[in-house]
């Protein structure tokens, strides 16, 4: 995939986040609909899966470059709870769920899994037609 292409796609992807998540905390959305935290989970994967696939050295789509591409994915995730975590323990106060961190490590994780099927299927179709 051309990579301007896909900067292109990162930033309008990071801007609909930014804006989803707004409203989402102006209007309760968090709160109101149960899965909604679990699409933002997922499409913040699909941001991190991308913005690595980016950001790492263009090479051969294989086990190793999936492996790296998850391992970012899964790092971000965790940072991403632990800052949760933080927060809502000293200013929210709420107590810990071990459910809800596991299912957003998860959802990162789909996320991800996403971003590479993005960049796998086209590639696949551009080896099949050559």
């Amino acid at each position: 995939m051309d990579r301007n292409k896909l900067a292109k796609r990162i930033i309008y992807l990071i801007f609909f986040l930014l804006v989803t998540n707004f409203f989402a905390n102006k209007f309760y959305w968090y709160f109101s609909i149960w899965y909604f935290d679990m699409i933002m989970h997922t499409l913040g994967g699909l941001w991190i899966g991308l913005a690595s696939i980016y950001l790492l050295p263009k090479a051969d789509v294989s086990a190793k470059f999936v492996f790296k591409i998850l391992s970012c994915v899964l790092l971000v995730g965790i940072g991403w709870e632990i800052f949760e975590i933080l927060v809502n323990d000293v200013v929210a106060q709420n107590p810990f769920d071990y459910l809800d961190t596991a299912s957003d490590i998860c959802f990162d994780l789909f996320g991800g899994l996403c971003a590479i099927l993005y960049i796998l299927v086209p590639l696949k179709n551009q080896r099949a037609g050559s």
